[in-house]
């Protein structure tokens, strides 16, 4: 058999006790009811004293509930401040890695363009029709327009009309008329 436990010694947590049973009781009676005013009729449950300490820790408790979800909130903000910290210095990487990214390919498409600006018209062709199109393209419009007419000229035919129709796609997206 097991002893009970012996009542509180204090004026508070008698009260405390009162109030955790009364709200317990609530609890139950809203299981089985299903609704609070079931909870609220309980005859002689609410005693005075329990109504009176839940009277005076409603603001209190209100007060401590704000506080903690002023916090959560706080805490919130400080990870979003994180967050948007850590992707402004992603962006800023990026932003470096892309311009060092430009100026590489600007350095080595003039490399490319001189490269195949010295070479005999037919050596070119056939390099180019190994390209990539796109960049085979961009190769031959930085190049004058009679070099790229005689490379054109040496090319396989299926070659040289894909790399036409690309120059003269990108000559369309240039010319908004």
């Amino acid at each position: 058999m097991t002893a009970l436990p012996s009542p509180p010694k204090s004026r508070t947590a008698r009260a405390a006790s009162i109030a955790a049973l009364a709200f317990g009781t609530g609890l139950a009676v809203l299981a089985v009811t299903g609704n609070m005013a079931g909870a609220q009729d309980l005859p002689g449950k609410m005693t005075d004293e329990v109504r009176e300490f839940c009277a005076n820790i409603v603001d209190a408790a209100r007060d401590r509930r704000y506080a903690v979800q002023t916090k959560e909130l706080e805490d919130l903000r400080g990870e979003i401040d994180e967050r948007i910290a850590a992707l402004e210095a992603k962006r800023a990487e990026y932003e470096d890695w892309l311009e060092r990214r430009k100026e590489v390919i600007e350095a080595a498409e003039d490399s490319v363009v001189g490269i195949y600006s010295r070479m005999r018209p037919d050596a070119a062709a056939e390099r180019m029709e190994k390209l990539d199109a796109s960049l085979a393209a961009a190769i031959l419009l930085k190049l004058n327009h009679r070099q790229a007419g005689i490379i054109l000229n040496e090319m396989d035919s299926r070659a040289a009309a894909q790399l036409t129709s690309i120059i003269a796609d990108v000559a369309k997206s240039e010319d908004p008329s």
